[in-house]
This record gives structure tokens, sequence and C-alpha cells, in this order.
């Protein structure tokens, strides 16, 4: 028999109804499509569709998938277009192709492409999700040929499959593809540690074999007197799977429970924990080494029970007790839908449930704008393990492992996570960043008021987990933020237009000048002190326009020298002893990125690189230079205001000032306020040597208290 033949042979060994025909118009097609094309290894490119439609007829695919798997390439690398395949094959197999086709355009090479292929590609899998099975046995395919690429490519790929296409394959609950991923993708990351395991299976395969048939016999003698027919075969061995429990547990290959292992088939659930009990009173159980994956089912639908005992011999051996349906779904996931498809068409409706994470996507699609952000929202939160806790009334919520109280109230809803004060876990007051684990009861205390503390984006404290919740929390902080800059700079700047007799000038006109698009963009900036109102003086009543030449050396003839370069450690453009003055609006200190801006008759003011002044006005004119600190003096300071904002209490002043004291720090002036919130700000003026020293006094070591929020305001 041919290759084609063999395909649909094995197509209509499981669905006899799919038209063979159609299957040899496709094979047609793209074989005259591909005429010519050789792949990497020589062989002719028509293998590689065939191989693929093999794979998914191998998950019992439906016939347009298998006719998508041969046509996938064609529109990409031949001349035929979709159009052609549309008019020839219907809309189903286009669209599926199509799909296929614009996943295969994306390029993973950098990280930032490299998001936003992610985000198209799990986007792509909610519409259709045969899209991704056709995907997952292209990959296979490659990954099977990888062999004849250059290493470079074989290490980037095979990364790329463990990292995104293998955790997928997992999430869909296809195991016999994942396994064979994981496998092949080590092979190539770490070759040696794959060599060695692969030989000592290898030298252990006759002893284990025998071992395996031993122990089958005995199981199956002891369920027959029980009154249970059982199917019971030995498991394949799983290379990755022994090297990731080897490097986690940090056992010898001696060790690894499940290198000898069987698997056991019965007709329903309750005949799986008869098996338990007659496993567990033949052979002795190992402690800690049993897990019910049927009451409590993994993420992707996965259900077993899973024991180890010392069987014959007092050998270690692993056993898996499932029906024959969980057996389907363990080995197929999601693509076991096809092959047990409803009369008429109908779709399964627990395959809706089982790749009811996918719509999560959806929703974070609006939610999370930064494509870096969603790479990191897939690893944290779709590709590790999950917690399955219950609310109050007993509804079940999945999270990611390690997830806590905080991103268990913005799941239920942002307001919720928004007034969160506290949590109780189990009945038990409990902290806020503590890890929930299954089987949690969690209830959320929260205020009628009030808002997130920005402490619960900083990464160091654990608070949030989630990247789901980091942005609804970064959300809410834009917007209050936001909308407080806006109201506060814009009444500085009708203040100071009156007090300059402006009051009449045009607001939006004003915002222009400064390149602002308009008032309220200006007045923001204001209220965050990114501009100042002497800027906004000086220009708007324009003090001096600057002469026509602009070169350093006026500069360093200029007779007025308030402060030379040398007296504060800053070297310019090479040259020590030039006129400088420090710039007010953002107030640079040793150790922050500084640049200078060439000001007549005023020297040189320096910034630093962040200055909202220097990132809208950078590269504007020629009067830019290069500022670098050196050789500051260790008594040299510099005014720098802080703003605080903690929990109003007795003794805040006496904990601010001993970080303060701690580091050798001067504090000149303080002053403090009560808010009805019962939070306190304190204002605070310090003389500062460097940047590293403002940094540990805003971000104070956890042993010390804690604040709200301290920031710099100047």
């Amino acid at each position: 028999m041919t290759d084609l033949e063999l395909l649909i042979a094995l197509v209509h060994s499981y669905a006899p109804e799919i038209d063979g025909e159609r299957i040899e118009r496709a094979y047609a097609v793209t074989t005259a499509a591909h005429a010519g094309q050789m792949r990497s290894s020589g062989k002719p490119y028509v293998t590689h569709p065939l191989a693929t439609a093999k794979i998914l007829a191998d998950l019992y695919m439906d016939g347009d998938t298998i006719v998508a798997g041969l046509l996938h390439d064609v529109p990409e690398d031949t001349a035929v277009t979709l159009e052609e395949l549309r008019a020839q094959f219907g809309d189903d197999v286009a669209n599926l192709v199509d799909g296929v086709t614009k996943l295969a355009k994306l390029d993973f090479a950098k990280d930032q492409v490299q998001a936003e292929s992610l985000r198209k590609m799990f986007l792509a899998m909610v519409q259709d999700i045969r899209v991704v099975l056709i995907k997952l046995a292209d990959r296979l395919h490659n990954m099977r040929t990888l062999g004849a690429l250059k290493p470079e490519k074989q290490i980037r790929i095979a990364r790329e499959t463990l990292e995104i296409y293998a955790p997928l394959a997992n999430r869909l609950g296809i195991y016999n593809i994942r396994r064979e991923l994981e496998d092949l993708a080590l092979k190539y990351l770490e070759p040696e540690k794959f060599a060695e395991i692969e030989e000592l299976l290898a030298d252990d395969r006759d002893d284990r074999n025998s071992f395996i048939g031993q122990a089958i016999t005995q199981l199956r003698e002891n369920l027959k007197a029980e009154g249970i027919g059982a199917e019971i075969t030995g498991r394949p061995k799983h290379i990755y799977s022994i090297y990731k429990k080897m490097r986690a547990k940090e056992r010898d290959f001696e060790h690894i429970y499940d290198i000898r292992a069987i698997r056991c088939l019965v007709q329903d659930k309750n005949q799986c924990y008869v098996v338990l009990g007659v496993v567990h009173a033949l052979w002795t159980p190992i402690p800690g080494e049993f897990d019910d994956y049927i009451a409590k089912p993994k993420e992707n639908a996965y259900q077993s029970l899973h024991t180890a005992v010392m069987g014959p011999g007092g050998k270690a051996l692993e056993v898996q007790i499932r029906t024959h349906e969980m057996h389907q779904i363990a080995e197929y996931g999601v693509a076991a839908h096809w092959r047990y498809k409803e009369p008429g068409g109908k779709r399964d409706p627990k395959l809706e449930e089982k790749i009811n994470w996918l719509h999560q996507l959806q929703e974070w699609r609006a939610e999370v704008t930064s494509a870096s952000e969603y790479v990191d929202a897939l690893k944290t939160d779709l590709f590790k393990d999950q917690v399955y806790v219950f609310t109050p009334k007993g509804k079940i919520i999945e999270l990611a492992a390690g997830a806590t109280p905080i991103d268990f109230a913005y799941h239920i809803h942002t307001e919720v996570g928004n007034r969160c004060r506290g949590a109780k876990v189990n009945g038990k007051l409990v902290a806020l960043e503590t890890a929930l684990t299954t089987g949690d009861r969690v209830e959320i205390l929260t205020t009628k008021k009030g808002g997130p503390s920005r402490d619960w984006l900083n990464p160091t404290l654990g608070l949030v987990r989630t990247a789901r919740a980091r942005e609804k929390i970064r959300q809410y902080f834009k917007k209050q933020e936001r909308e407080v800059a806006r109201a506060e700079g814009r009444a500085l700047l009708e203040k100071e237009l009156h007090r300059l007799g402006l009051a009449q000038k045009n607001l939006d006109e004003i915002a222009k000048q400064f390149n602002y698009k308009n008032v309220d963009e200006l007045a923001e900036a204001i209220g965050y002190a990114d501009i100042s109102l002497q800027q906004i003086g000086i220009k708007l009543l324009d003090l001096g326009q600057p002469k026509t030449t602009t070169a350093l050396e006026t500069i360093i003839e200029t007779k007025a020298r308030p402060k030379a370069s040398s007296e504060v450690g800053l070297e310019i453009g090479g040259v020590g002893g030039l006129l400088t003055r420090m710039a007010q609006c953002c107030k640079p200190v040793p150790g922050e990125e500084i640049i200078g801006y060439i000001s007549r008759g005023r020297g040189i003011t320096v910034h630093r690189r962040d200055c909202k002044n220097v990132i809208d006005h950078e590269g504007t004119d020629g009067r830019w230079i290069a500022v670098t600190w050196k050789g500051a003096k260790q008594e040299q300071v510099y005014a720098v205001m802080i703003e605080v904002r903690a929990f109003d209490r007795a003794g805040l002043l006496y904990d601010l000032s001993g970080v303060v004291s701690g580091e050798n720090v001067n504090m000149t002036a303080v002053s403090s306020k009560s808010r009805r919130d019962h939070t306190a700000i304190v204002n605070a003026t310090l003389e500062i040597s460097n940047a590293n020293q403002l940094t540990r006094i805003l971000i104070p070591p956890s042993s010390t208290p804690r604040w709200k929020l301290a920031t710099r305001i100047n």
C-alpha cells in the first residue's frame, strides 16, 4: 500500500463515512502544488503534509481537518490561492488552512514579535481549536525531522517547542503529542542527559519487561477473584518526565517510581476505587505517592488514580487506574471530541468546559495592552499548575498556583479587588500575601470606599501573582492619578496665568506651544511635575531669545561662573571646570543618568535623563551635550523633596526619621497632615548625596516599617 492508501485506511478504521476520494483530491492538489520542492532532509516536500495528516488521523480527527492538514502549506509556499482551495474543498477547509497559514507567517525570532505572535495564535484558538491541532501536528513532524537543520536552529526550535507547544498540548489534554514533543525537545536541548536516560532505560528493558509481566499477571488474577474484568498493560516510558522528576526531587534513576508502571482500564468510576483497594491489599503502598485525579481532575480534564507500591520482589511500581472513557480523554484531550461527536453533528457540551480557559484571552485582549505582559500572562497564568478554591457560596474558582487572596478578589470582580482590605481562608484571617491551595474556602473582606495599595504591585512583597490582577491595579492607579493630576495641574496653570496677567490666553494654544495636544495633557504634565510653572512663565513672557551662536566656547569664556562643574563632580564632553547649574524641574543627584543643555549666559543646565523636558525636546536642536558624574566630593549634598503616604499612626515621623538618619541624611524640613481615610501625608526635604541613598529611603528593607507610597516630588 502507498502512504496515501495507508492514510485513508487509517481514517476509515475509525470513521468509514469520511470521503476517501476527497482526501485523494487534496493529496493530488498538494503534490502538484509542491512539485519540485524539497525538505532540508532531502525528501520531497509532500512528505511533510502527508505526515501531518497522518498525525491528525492518529488523533481520530474529522475529514475537514485531515484535508486541511494535507493542504496547510499550499497557500503559503505555492502559487495556489486560498480562494482556489475554497472553491474545491469548501469554507471549513479554507478557513482552517487560512488559520494555519497566518500562524506560519509569524516570526518567533524576536521577543516582542514573539509576544504579538502568541497573542494572535491564542486568539485564533478560540475561533476554531482545530487550527491549533493542525499546528501541533505540523510542529510534531518538524521535530521528528529536526536533525536535518543546523545546530543553532535545532536549539531555537526545540526551546520554542518546550516552552510553547508542549505546554499547549498538555493544556488541551493531548498527552501522546505532549510526551513526544517534550522528549524530542530534550534530545536537542540536553543531548547528554537524554542519551543517559535512554541508555539506562535500554539497559534495564529486559528486567523491566519481566517485572511488568509478573505484576500484570498477579493483578489480573486478584481482580478476577473480585469479578472485575480489566485491561492491564505496561505504560510506555516518558524520558522528559523522568528527567524532570530526577531534577525536581533530586533523585537518581533507580528512585523514580514510575520507571516501572502499569495501567489498568475498567468500565466505570466505582470499579476504579475497587481496583485501588485490590492493588493496596496486594502490594504495600509507598507513603505520599497517591493522587486522586478522579475526585479532583487536572485543569485539562485529565482523570485517573495514581498510586506507587512496592511490587513483586520489593521493587517500586506505579499503577494508573482509569475508565476507558477517561483514557480516551487522557490520550487525545479535546481531539477526542471529534471521535465521539454526537449524532447530527452536534458538539459535545463537555468540550466547551474543557477549553473554557481559552476565553480568558479574549478578555485580556482589551485589558493587557503590552505584548510582553501578555506573554508573561500566558507563562504565569496558563502554563503553570492551577489551584482550585471555593467562594463562600461553594463556587469553584481556578487560579494559577501561588495565587493570593488579592488575585482571588480580582478574579471575582474588579471592584471586589479594588476594595479588598483583608481575607479569611477556611474561616481564619490570613495575610494578603498568603498563597492559596486547592480546597481553600476564601472570603474577601472589603470596605465601602477606597482602592488598592501601590504596595500590591511590589513584586518583592508577593501580594499579587497573576497578570490579570496586576493589570487591574495598574488601570486603577492610572485612572486615579490622571484625574487628580489634571485637576491640580489646571488649577496651578490658571493661577499662574492670572499672576502673570495672561488669564485671557487660550489654554489649548498654550498647550500646543509646549508640544501637548490640548490643555488636559498640559495640565496632566504640570500635575505630575513633568513641566514647571516657571518654564511656562518664561516662554509665555518671551524672556530673551537665544543668540545665533551657541558654541561651547562661549560658555567657557563667560564671566558669570556661580559654580564650576568640577566643584559638583561633573565632566562635560570630557572637559571639567565649566559653568553648570542643576535643573529645578528634575533636580538630579549623583548616580542618576544625566544630560546637559547649553543655556545662553547661564552655562549648562543639567537634567535627569528621564526628565520630561529631555524626552520632549532632545534632538530638536544642537544644544544638548553629554554630562557624566565624576569625582563628586563626599560633602556635596543636594536638596530633594519627598512625599510619604502611610497609615496614620503614632510614631510615623519617628519611623521616617529613623530610616533617614540610618542613611546619614539630614532632614532640613518636614510637614505632615492627616486625611479622613486614616492616612497621613508627610512632606520632607532631605540633603541627599547620591541616588542609591534616596532609593533606600523611598523603599526601605522589609525589616523596617513600610509606607503605602513614597515618591520624589522634585
